[in-house]
This record gives structure tokens, C-alpha cells and sequence, in this order.
């Protein structure tokens, strides 16, 4: 189907009519159907098919690729790791740990590989991707334990790699949100320290409880259902009703205390399930005295980020690329003090300018 083309008919049968999108998403909204979770092989296929299609980005400025094997958690097996390196860097630099998204089941080192090369070039910074281990096979804490892992291994050997451990950072989208917010969690409470997190349309919270999350059954990418559905195969096979004692390292949102953690940045969609949780979480961030750059996209929907040409998508990324530089580059150079509010970024005077 030619996406410039959706006829009406099909906008009105998903009930898509309902929802303001941006004009340049419309034509998109359509065909962005929710992955079945429910068929973890059918997912899993569908966006390895989905993400082989679409052009590898071609940085400007070179970046180096490398592949390592990282030892995991105590009885688990290794952790595989990308590391992308901006060329011609010599002095230590800041590192980010950057989770790939796919709802907790789904997804590999291929996944964000054009994600986070951009990052690397544009923001200046290493870029740690990691394979962490997948629902159902492995329900948390199996994956998050990797990413902690991981982090271990970045402080551990930063000086031949070349890391400043004073600029760490850890990001996701989606699903990668839920894995980065439970990593900064348990990076606080086990005294390792980062400079910020950078969560876009983050994964939040297994209650979906929220006036979007009950809502929002039909929307493009992701639905009620499939949130649903991802929140069941990560935490054990559990429904909701069955669920005792989730630990906030999971459900981030569920976290009472949030103070002491990292600066950080949180995009929001509007037409997405995730969006109340993810706007509370922000509001909860200020009021912990962590200072919250929050991001709110109208006429979006989730992981719109994909659709590389449409304006508001294009935006979303800078604004993210732009939040990067600044907290790992010394904008903020106190993670956990105190929040100042909702901000829009930093003076114009100390932002760089990005290329596109």
C-alpha cells in the first residue's frame, strides 16, 4: 500500500479517524499496526524484517564499530556488546549504555544500530549497545542484570577504553526506557554513579492504570493490548491480578523514591498508552529534586521516531541528540541535585548547533 495513499475507508475501520495525528504521520498511522506479542516468533521476525528494510545510516564523520563479548551476571553467559567511537578522539570521553527497544521480547545488536550510530557522531559520545537477554525465555531480572553487567564492565575497563566514569549515561526507547530507568535505579543503589538518563516514550509501568493506557486500544505501534502483553512475558507469564511485590528495578514507575538519581531527559507521545505514565514519571523526577528535561510530542504516536521523514520525527531525535551532548558534554555537572522544573533545554548560547 502506498503510504501517501491510505484510503479513507481503512483510517475509519481502525477507528484512526478519532485520533489528530500529525499531517505528515496520517498517511503512516494506518499500516503501523501493534506487533503481536501474544506470537513472541512472529514478533521477533516482524522487526528483524522491518529493520533490514529500512537504510543503514551513513554518518558524516566517522565512527568505529566494535564488537565485544562481556562477561555477564554470576552463572549466566556472556553479554555481546557494539561499541561505537567517534574517530579521532583521544582524550577520555563520555559514554552512554544505550538498550534497544522491542517490547521486552524482541530485538538484537541490529536493532538500534542506525540509533545509535547517529548518536555517537552527532552527540559526541561512546555508545555501549548491548544484547541483553529476552522475555518470556528470560523474565527480568535477567535482562536488566546484563545491562548492569555491562555498566560494571564500561566503569571497570574505562581507561583502555577510554571512558571518563565522570560522564556516564544510560538511554532506551520504548522498552530500552524501561531497561535504562530500572538501570539507573540500581546503578544508585549500588553507589555507581551517572551523569544523566535519556529516556524516550519510555516503558514505565506494568499496571497501565493510567487515563492513556486505558484508552488507547487502537493505536499505531503500540496498543493497550500489546503493552499488555510485553509488561505479562517480562515479568513471568503473570497477568496484572497475579502480581505481588514487582519490583520497582522492573516497573520503574512503581519506584517510590527517586531522588539521588541521574539528570534527565523524557520524550512523550500523545496518542501512546505509555504517555500519562511517562509524563507522571517526569512530574515525580522534579518534585524528587532530579533535574527533568520532559519533551511532550502532539499529534505523535509511538516509536514515530522510525519514520525518518516527517518533521516532527526528525525533531524528536535532535531534541534527543541535543539532550545528550548537553548533559554528558558538562552542561549539568551534578547528577541528583536540585531540579529546577520542567525545562526546555539549555541557554541557546551553549547549545551547538546539529547537523541534520
Amino acid at each position: 500500500m502506498d503510504r501517501a495513499k491510505v484510503p479513507l475507508a481503512v483510517l475509519c475501520e481502525r477507528n484512526l479517524m478519532t485520533y489528530s495525528f500529525d499531517p505528515e504521520l496520517v498517511p503512516w498511522a494506518a499500516q503501523l499496526q501493534p506487533s503481536d506479542y501474544a506470537d513472541v516468533a512472529g514478533a521477533r521476525a516482524e522487526l528483524a524484517a522491518i529493520m533490514a528494510q529500512l537504510p543503514v545510516y551513513q554518518p558524516d564523520e566517522p565512527v568505529e564499530v566494535a564488537d565485544h563479548m562481556v562477561a555477564g551476571p554470576p552463572g549466566a553467559p556472556e553479554v555481546p556488546v557494539r561499541v561505537y567511537r567517534p574517530h579521532g578522539v583521544t582524550e577520555p570521553m563520555p559514554g552512554l549504555l544505550y538498550m534497544h527497544w522491542g517490547g521486552l521480547i524482541s530485538g538484537d545488536l541490529d536493532t538500534n544500530h542506525s540509533a545509535v550510530l547517529r548518536i555517537a557522531e552527532q552527540a559526541r559520545v561512546m555508545v555501549f549497545s548491548m544484547d541483553y537477554r529476552l522475555a518470556p525465555e528470560h523474565p527480568f531480572p535477567d535482562g536488566l542484570h546484563d545491562c548492569c553487567a555491562v555498566l560494571e564492565w564500561v566503569v571497570g575497563h574505562s581507561s583502555e577504553l577510554g571512558v571518563d566514569t565522570d560522564r556516564l549515561g544510560v538511554g532506551g526507547d520504548s522498552a530500552g526506557g524501561a531497561l535504562a530507568a530500572g538501570l539507573a535505579l540500581l546503578a544508585r543503589d549500588r553507589g555507581l554513579r551517572l551523569r544523566m538518563q535519556c529516556l524516550s516514550f519510555p516503558e514505565l509501568d506494568d499496571r497501565m492504570d493510567t487515563q492513556s493506557a486505558l484508552a488507547f486500544v487502537d493505536t499505531p505501534m503500540l496498543d493497550r493490548a500489546s503493552a499488555l502483553m510485553s509488561w505479562h512475558h517480562y515479568l513471568g507469564g503473570k497477568d496484572a491480578s497475579e502480581r505481588t511485590d514487582v519490583s520497582p528495578y522492573a516497573a520503574p514507575g512503581r519506584a517510590e523514591d527517586l531522588t539521588g538519581l541521574p539528570a534527565t531527559f523524557i520524550s512523550s507521545c500523545e496518542f501512546d498508552p505509555l504517555r500519562d505514565d511517562d509524563l507522571g514519571f517526569a512530574r515525580r523526577l522534579i518534585e524528587a529534586g532530579v533535574p527533568t528535561e520532559l519533551h511532550h510530542y502532539p499529534g505523535t504516536f509511538h516509536a514515530c521516531t522510525g519514520i525518518t521523514d516527517v518533521a516532527v520525527s526528525e525533531r524528536m531525535v535532535r531534541d534527543q541528540i541535543d539532550a545528550i551532548r548537553r548533559g554528558l558534554h558538562g552542561w549539568r555537572k551534578a547528577c541528583g541535585g536540585p531540579g529546577t522544573g520542567v525545562t526546555v533545554g539549555a541557554p541557546p548560547s551553549s547549545r551547538p548547533p546539529l547537523r541534520r
